[in-house]
């Protein structure tokens, strides 16, 4: 969503950073790039134009050019604005209210109303073990009541029975009392939407608040929208009070002016937005992991979370102990390839590194991209048993038998083959030692060699060290992830990385796998 952006304001920010000193004259050159990056991204022109004075009011002063680092310090008066428009702090979806909690949808058509409450109703029942009940309001598009009905299913939520012939309204206070007699924690109520704002809508909407008296009204826009997205939730916040917004594909190739936009332009809290099309691709809106990620330092804080999520604390053990005995086989590179994947595969895992942004061009021309997996898991599972577990059976016939089988051919398979024995040796290597190593590192490891990026400052053989990160990134980490790691995925880490994926500053030596060696 926001690469573009990224791109244009890491190349202003960068000229500043190069300086030894700055002028007057050089932080406002600067700043009519970053105004123009901004209007670029579909910001609001008034959003735009605060922004701009408020980082000049900051940065042009002799306290910031006299400083040691002017370039650095305008780079944070910039994050700091930037995560000040964004909202300051994350605000989640508030369920302090008495049983049952309503939760009325807004928005128009196409805006992905209907899959959001499943996502949250999903959400709320397996992270808060909150009983939910949904109900569709919408009598206007046709099987939209059914459609919520098997989301329903799918999450395994219950789902207000389809009565034919009630109105919006007489839904509305069905679901309410039914959530009241079944004993529900929270009733979501999937109102109907429009393909434009209209008098009938706002009115509609208006008599269900009325009836339901929802504690949260969520208005879900499309993030692809650009600035109708802002004028949206101004319409809906006058007529009916949202009280916040769900932005939805987050994951698209929009310019993300409407996110920069909507909470400077409503004073109403992004709470979600939406990352895709599962059922589970919903995270809470952190302004300054956002932040971060525009201005390129990564959010290694979402990717912590991230893998503990997604990794499984019992497999990664068995793989820890497997690994110190320094084997590694056929069968083990496709569990961990498995669980990049889960983790938003190489790209996402990549934007989410300090400094990595700029990489993905390099990854793109080099044909490293997450399809590379999905052919290296086909090639892997078209092996028998024991060719996964032993590869120097793989000769001639049984790598032609193979690329038929995977639709690959036969330079891909020795492509893998050549990666797996790099990450081989560097695994015994490291489990010899003693040291536990990681297999991410290696698989890391590996795949920079393959693309020619061994050599490059600061990769190690893998990604950049971390070491740079400020005093609040690793106090926010340390809340996050605990003093000593992760608690139960396995000696203080992050499973599935043999002697943990450690922190900098956080509970002991390690680093990030495929980081360089921190040295204890």
């Amino acid at each position: 969503m926001f690469e573009s952006l990224q791109e244009r304001l890491g190349s202003i920010l960068n000229g500043l950073t190069g300086r030894g000193a700055l002028s007057d004259a050089d932080v406002s050159a600067a700043l009519r790039e970053v105004r123009r990056a901004l209007l670029e991204a579909d910001v609001a022109l008034e959003v735009v134009r605060s922004f701009t004075d408020k980082v000049r009011a900051k940065a042009v002063g002799a306290e910031v050019l006299k400083s040691i680092k002017p370039g650095q310090m305008v780079v944070k008066i910039v994050h700091d604005e930037l995560v000040d428009m964004l909202g300051a702090e994350g605000v989640a979806i508030d369920l302090n209210a008495p049983s049952p909690v309503v939760v009325m949808m807004v928005g128009l058509q196409g805006s992905g109303k209907t899959t959001t409450s499943g996502k949250i109703a999903k959400r709320l029942t397996d992270r808060q073990n909150k009983k939910v009940l949904m109900a569709s309001l919408d009598t206007r598009r046709p099987a939209a009541q059914e459609q919520l009905r098997q989301i329903g299913e799918q999450v395994s939520v219950a789902t207000l029975p389809i009565v034919a012939g009630q109105t919006p309204v007489e839904i509305a206070r069905r679901a309410v009392q039914a959530a009241r007699l079944g004993g529900h924690d929270v009733v979501i109520l999937d109102t109907a939407g429009r393909t434009h704002i209209d008098e009938p809508l706002m009115a509609e909407m208006a008599e269900i608040k009325k009836v339901s008296s929802p504690h949260e009204i969520l208005l879900v826009a499309d993030s692809l929208t650009g600035q109708d997205a802002v004028n949206l939730a101004k319409s809906f916040d006058e007529r009916v009070g949202i009280t916040g917004l769900v932005l939805t594909r987050m994951d698209g190739d929009g310019r993300g002016g409407a996110a920069l936009s909507m909470r400077a332009v409503t004073g109403k809290p992004i709470k979600l937005i939406g990352t895709g099309e599962k059922m589970d691709a919903l995270e809470e809106f952190h302004p300054k992991r956002i932040a971060d990620r525009i201005l390129g330092m990564g959010d290694i804080v979402s990717l912590v979370e991230k893998a503990a999520e997604n990794i499984d604390a019992e497999q990664a053990a068995a793989m820890a102990k497997k690994m110190q005995s320094g084997k590694f086989d056929l069968n083990d590179l496709a569990a961990q390839l498995g669980q990049m994947s889960k983790m938003g595969g190489m790209g996402g895992i990549m934007g989410m590194m300090p400094g990595m942004g700029k990489m993905k061009d390099q990854m793109a021309a080099a044909g490293f991209d997450d399809k590379m997996f999905g052919r290296q898991l086909a090639i892997i599972s078209s092996m028998t048993k024991a060719e996964r577990a032993n590869p120097d059976l793989l000769k001639h016939s049984r790598k032609k038998r193979i690329a038929a089988g995977s639709g690959t051919n036969a330079a891909e398979i020795n492509k893998l083959l050549k990666m797996h024995r790099q990450m081989a040796d560097m695994m015994k290597a490291m489990g010899g030692k003693g040291k536990g190593g990681g297999m991410m590192r290696g698989l890391m490891g590996g795949m920079a060699q393959k693309m020619g990026l061994g050599g490059m400052p600061g990769m190690g053989g893998g990604m950049p060290d971390l070491s740079s990160l400020d005093p609040k990134q690793l106090e926010a980490l340390q809340k996050q992830a605990g003093a000593s790691g992760l608690p139960g995925l396995g000696s203080g880490g992050l499973p599935g990385m043999p002697g943990g994926m450690k922190l900098p500053g956080l509970g002991g030596p390690g680093g990030l796998p495929g980081l360089g060696n921190r040295k204890k």
